[in-house]
């Protein structure tokens, strides 16, 4: 029997919750098909850097490289540690140092799910550059506090970056529908990201089955509102993509539907797999998260594993409890309810 070994990290809040109910959904799945996931669990969060002055030990990196998978929860506890803290102890070093470039997040409707766009019939593929551009951490404050403090943040774009990320996007359109929009901001930034459209009419032209067409950021937010069904394969940069993506978990119907692989496609280092919803500090310990987007992740989790049809038969069975009506009006149903009926669906 193959087992495979995913590292767990369920952080804060309701990613404690929503992590629980994703892994007994993916034992369940496991076990129907044949295979096996052994999780480790790792309590790394707000809490931890609150006790031990860390988000995640100094061999934090070491210890996950061995895992097959990593499945995350959320991160984050403002309350207590600065976003700034916790993102940048735990979830940044994870994707830099695994080489998670690609963050894939598809946005749909689920059956029964009424997203405020009031229409259904789209299906987007967001893939977000992931490890450098805009997050790359480079920059600095000098003068702090004083009248002439300076702060630099400077966004950092290789052409190896760029390239790879692109082409991550055409070989994913060459699965779909064939159709990929580059997102960009090159009327303003004429470096940077005009640097993105070059590498990206340069590639069009090693994938002729591909129809690419390249919007700026503006634009490509109105069209997510008011046109999604064209739109097929969107590739962004790391602050264009987040943004964008938030944006495609409204349109699907909220962030409880919301999920998310930061994958490392030369398979070198352990991908990473979470909902996007965050930790929800106002709702946390009292057992409302949806957990779909969690389960949702963790199927994409298993097809990345290569068990495809498990990944199928996890998703099938969150589309039958959605149809059904549990779990498809926000804050409608509990996070155990809506564990249950998928579990009974699978």
């Amino acid at each position: 029997m193959t087992t495979h070994s995913i590292a767990l990290i369920p952080g804060d809040g309701v990613g404690r919750d929503v992590t629980k109910a994703a892994w007994q959904a993916l034992q369940a799945v496991a076990k129907a098909h044949g295979f096996a996931l052994r999780g480790d669990w790792f309590p790394w969060s707000c809490a931890a850097y609150k006790e031990t002055g860390a988000m995640m030990p100094a061999d934090g990196i070491e210890t996950l490289r061995r895992y097959d998978a990593i499945l995350l929860g959320a991160v984050g506890w403002p309350a207590a540690v600065p976003d700034a803290v916790s993102l940048h102890g735990l979830l940044l070093p994870i994707r830099k140092a695994f080489v998670q470039y690609a963050n894939v997040r598809p946005h749909r409707l689920l059956p029964g799910v009424q997203g405020p766009l009031r229409r259904e019939g789209f299906d987007i593929l967001c893939i977000r550059e992931n490890t450098e551009g805009e997050y790359s951490g480079a920059g600095g404050r000098v003068h702090q506090g004083g009248d002439d403090e300076v702060a630099v943040e400077t966004s950092v774009f290789t052409r190896k970056g760029v390239e790879r990320i692109l082409r991550y996007g055409f070989e994913q359109a060459r699965k779909r529908r064939g159709k990929l929009a580059s997102v960009t901001k090159s009327n303003a930034q004429k470096y940077s990201m005009v640097f993105w459209d070059d590498i990206t009419q340069r590639l069009a032209a090693e994938y002729p089955d591909v129809e690419v067409t390249s919007y700026h950021i503006d634009a490509m937010a109105a069209r997510m509102v008011m046109a999604p069904e064209t739109l097929d394969v969107v590739v962004a940069s790391n602050l264009f993509g987040d943004i964008l993506t938030d944006l495609g978990a409204a349109i699907q119907g909220g962030l409880g539907y919301a999920a998310s692989a930061n994958i490392n496609p030369d398979r070198t280092a352990p991908s990473m797999f979470e909902p996007v919803h965050g930790s929800a500090p106002d709702i946390a310990h009292l057992g409302v998260a949806n957990p779909i987007a969690a389960m949702w992740s963790g199927a994409m989790m298993l097809e990345h594993l290569g068990e495809a049809e498990a990944a199928r038969a996890l998703l099938a069975a969150i589309e039958r409890t959605t149809a059904s009506g549990i779990g498809a009006v926000p804050g409608k149903d509990r996070t155990e309810a809506i564990t249950a009926a998928v579990l009974a669906a699978l």
